[in-house]
């Protein structure tokens, strides 16, 4: 029943969040701030885990296929696959919810505990709509561009790791990356990155929002959201792959 509560209380804050901002020219700003805070100081984990991961999965494949037998650009084949469908979207929105997650529900329980929240709601100014919706509205504009970055380094790292290894050919490696592309593959990525970027912004904030106590109770509220966010990133991936591509 206490989940049921959460679910309830979770939706209830959705709703105060899509109302009409008060102020425009104040969302603008705050959203401009979010996709610097939320987005662009994300840039260079993203990057430097993209690249690298790429590498290990194309020298994990041709370590796997060291045979005669099979053609050696299926090692591109297998990371191009690998790369799009699963480790860009789903790999970097667990690492994002991490970063950005405990982030978010970190700032929003400080104003909480601080009485920050409760001085914007004596001014009649609707906390949740000022807080929470240019965060949602900077991550569902601005992961699709990290994760499309994720699949290029991804796949890029992998090249490199043939070059620098010598485990397989960079023509192979680049035949195997064109055979059967298919767009519907990159759309099916980023719409799940676009969930999964809700969830990122709603979830942190909810735990944040309605957080009591003190700093301790802070840093609780940002270890529940973290570890909240991925099981929810996790099972909606699962869904979402058996109704995109079952």
């Amino acid at each position: 029943m206490n989940y049921l509560k959460h679910i309830g209380k979770y939706f209830i804050m959705l709703k105060q969040v899509f109302k009409k901002p008060q102020k425009w020219s104040v969302f603008r700003e705050m959203f401009f701030r979010e996709i610097e805070d939320l987005g662009l100081k994300s840039l260079g984990i993203i990057a430097f885990i993209s690249f690298f991961v790429g590498g290990v999965v194309a020298i994990q494949t041709a370590l796997n296929v060291d045979s005669p037998f099979i053609p050696k650009y299926l090692i591109g084949f297998a990371t191009k696959r690998s790369v799009i469908l699963e480790f860009a979207p789903t790999f970097m929105s667990v690492i994002l919810a991490g970063k950005v997650g405990s982030y978010i529900s970190s700032s929003i329980g400080t104003m909480r505990v601080t009485e920050q929240i409760d001085a914007l709601e004596v001014m009649g100014i609707n906390s949740l709509n000022y807080l929470v919706l240019p965060k949602i509205m900077a991550t569902l504009l601005f992961y699709p561009l990290l994760i499309i970055l994720a699949m290029f380094l991804g796949i890029y790292g992998g090249y490199v790791a043939g070059l620098l290894t010598g485990k397989f050919f960079s023509e192979d490696y680049i035949y195997g990356v064109q055979l059967d592309f298919d767009p519907y593959f990159v759309k099916y990525a980023l719409i799940k990155t676009l969930v999964f970027a809700f969830v990122i912004a709603t979830i942190p904030a909810y735990h944040g929002y309605y957080v009591k106590g003190g700093s301790l109770e802070v840093g609780r509220a940002s270890t529940q959201a973290v570890v909240w966010t991925s099981v929810v990133i996790i099972l909606l991936n699962y869904f979402l792959t058996q109704m995109l591509l079952g």
